[in-house]
């Protein structure tokens, strides 16, 4: 990625959910000769106080989350630094803004999108307004920190629902997420059953959301109109109540609480879902997609899908900063959120990295 190396330099991902985890490993590895760590989400003061006494392990701060990405770390043998402070790093990856830790201020950061957004709710403006701490809103208010230097999105559509929301278009660039960019290849799987309704169900009630799952179940029976309907769980979501839901309010499913869900969906005729990203999947699959978001709005900003090409897009953009004197990079508003309507040009392809995107 360059032909002078002076030292290796320290680069730190951070993960979260599996999703997130995995698409900082593929960025990383793009990086062969500098030093990686890896760390779990994490958050300062108070909120690691919390985590630390497992009042956030509804959240991707602990719990499930934090336990699967530390088993991740550990079957691919990934040094671990968490929360960033073994050492002091030339950059820093990471999949989402709600919490920005003090240590990352200082440094060059990645902000990656991780996937769908949720919608503009309450609590979207009581955080924008009222100024509530943003992880209040969930991923409506992703980008919204405005600490990280450059923003790696999925599309030219999430690129312009961002700057509408406020982010600094100078910041944004199109180079869409992995796990979302090559659907294609999921066609190719040994998941058994065909020509199914698949309903992805959400983990809203673990995260203290409102859901009514009997009516969210006696509508996909409704859109199955007697096909087969198998239900895959969400990795967060209480296993046992869901399925004695399920079992009472659609006797005769099928339901399974692991397995790759994007394989199911390449399998079957229908996906059925709420605010859930594989609803992506299914729309880049050409599949009948139910959502509880506009249909024609995620098509528009459905993933671009560029082959699995998006890990090398995303880790060129963090060469470039690297090739950037921190002092040079624009100085970080203090207010978290930007009034500004304006479109602006976002950035795409930094013509001097394009000997690295062409290769």
């Amino acid at each position: 990625m360059r032909q002078v190396q002076e030292r290796k330099r320290n680069i730190l991902f951070i993960g979260g959910s599996l999703n997130q985890t995995t698409m900082m490993h593929k960025v990383s590895g793009f990086f062969p000769s500098d030093n990686l760590f890896f760390s779990p989400y994490y958050g300062d003061g108070y909120i690691h106080v919390l985590r630390k006494t497992g009042l956030l392990d509804f959240s991707i701060l602990g719990g499930k989350f934090f336990e699967t990405t530390m088993n991740y770390f550990k079957q691919h043998d990934l040094q671990v630094d968490y929360r960033g402070l073994g050492r002091k790093y030339d950059l820093v990856f990471t999949c989402q803004d709600l919490i920005f830790p003090r240590n990352i201020m200082g440094t060059r950061v990645v902000l990656i999108q991780e996937g769908m957004t949720d919608p503009e709710n309450l609590a979207y403006y009581l955080v924008k307004y009222a100024k509530l701490p943003r992880y209040f809103a969930s991923t409506s208010v992703t980008g919204l920190s405005h600490g990280y230097d450059r923003f790696c999105v999925a599309s030219e559509g999430y690129r312009e629902h961002f700057i509408k929301k406020g982010v600094n278009p100078e910041k944004i660039v199109v180079t869409g997420i992995p796990n979302f960019d090559d659907c294609d290849k999921f066609r190719n799987n040994n998941f058994p059953h065909r020509n199914f309704v698949l309903v992805a169900t959400s983990d809203a009630r673990e995260t203290f959301k409102f859901e009514n799952r009997k009516a969210f179940i006696i509508k996909a029976k409704r859109i199955a109109a007697g096909r087969p309907l198998i239900f895959k769980l969400h990795p967060n979501e209480n296993v046992k109540r869901a399925t004695a839901e399920i079992n009472k309010y659609a006797p005769g499913a099928l339901v399974y609480h692991t397995g790759s869900i994007e394989e199911m969906i390449a399998n079957a005729d229908v996906l059925v879902t709420k605010y859930s990203s594989t609803a992506y999947v299914g729309i880049a699959l050409g599949k009948e997609v139910h959502s509880y978001f506009d249909l024609e709005e995620l098509k528009r900003m459905t993933p671009i899908q560029n082959g699995g090409d998006s890990a090398r897009l995303i880790a060129a953009v963090g060469e470039e900063l690297l090739n950037t004197p921190i002092e040079t990079l624009k100085k970080r508003p203090k207010r978290f959120f930007s009034t500004s309507r304006r479109s602006g040009n976002s950035r795409r392809i930094p013509r001097s990295l394009s000997p690295f995107f062409n290769k």
